[in-house]
């Protein structure tokens, strides 16, 4: 069901969709670290 249309159409702000998701990934980890990080310092 897909047409050429979607296939070649580009995500915003970035040149491929593999970017979006390093980011995304990238963000994640980062949130996890520092919510280890404050919950060691904190508690």
């Amino acid at each position: 069901m897909t047409t050429k249309n979607t296939q070649q159409e580009k995500p915003p702000l970035f040149s491929r969709w593999r970017y979006w998701y390093i980011l995304v990934i990238a963000w994640l980890v980062t949130q996890v670290v520092l919510f280890y990080y404050f919950t060691k310092t904190f508690s």
